[in-house]
């Protein structure tokens, strides 16, 4: 069949890129970055968590400063819950997100949710009017405490598998341990004859605590999947 040289140039042309793209060495280039800001929000969270898990734990050994550090966590809360509005705003605004918006959103309302509840156990401390300070409570504390050290490092290297997982690793080992003491001291409340108000106070108290620690599990499963997509 005969061919023109017109037709054969045709068939032979490279297809044209498509607009909207530019390629160099054949990879694409993206014309429209990712919102990368999101990593900063994210950190600020983890921030806020660590701060408010500190000064629970001071709260829970010193309280005879109880309105010190309420009022103190409830700061920390108020500018957790910012961050998080932001994050959702800000979801609403990106035309392209480095990870998917649902999970940025749940990672976001995750972190947020333990936050509120370390509030929670402060503002539980103030209207329980508790003025003595209790060894598991402490010891619940502190496990919260470190449980929010390594969330801040997961959060930081979210986008390192390896190191997420070593540190959701170290946060489930702590959930146990958390376990072992909520148990222990609430089995204690229950010995002998107690003081049945004494035993509701300290019972919601424990319930709360070890909730928010539950809780802190939850952010090392969501960040693990999350490393893991998007590796």
């Amino acid at each position: 069949m005969f061919v023109t040289t017109k037709y054969r140039a045709r068939a032979t042309a490279k297809p044209r890129t498509p607009r909207g793209f530019c390629h160099l060495r054949r990879n694409p280039v993206r014309l429209i970055p990712r919102d990368e800001g999101f990593f900063v929000l994210f950190n600020e969270l983890a921030k806020r968590l660590k701060e408010a898990a500190r000064l629970l734990t001071r709260l829970l050994s010193e309280p005879d400063r109880l309105e010190h550090y309420v009022a103190a966590i409830k700061t920390v809360e108020h500018e957790a819950d910012v961050l998080t509005h932001d994050v959702r705003a800000r979801i609403d605004r990106s035309f392209v997100t480095p990870i998917d918006r649902e999970d940025i959103h749940l990672l976001a309302t995750e972190l947020d949710d333990v936050i509120d509840l370390i509030d929670g156990t402060a503002r539980r401390v103030a209207m329980f009017h508790i003025s003595e300070s209790r060894e598991p409570a402490k010891r619940l504390g502190e496990t919260i405490a470190k449980a929010a050290d390594h969330i801040e490092a997961g959060v930081a290297a979210i986008k390192k598998p390896a190191i997420v997982a070593e540190n959701s690793r170290a946060i489930k080992r702590l959930e146990e341990e958390g376990d072992a003491i909520y148990q222990d001291a609430v089995g204690e409340l229950f010995r002998g004859k107690p003081d049945a108000l004494e035993v509701i106070k300290w019972k919601e108290l424990y319930d709360t605590l070890e909730r928010a620690l539950d809780q802190c599990q939850g952010v090392g499963h969501v960040l693990e999947s999350i490393s893991l997509k998007n590796s």
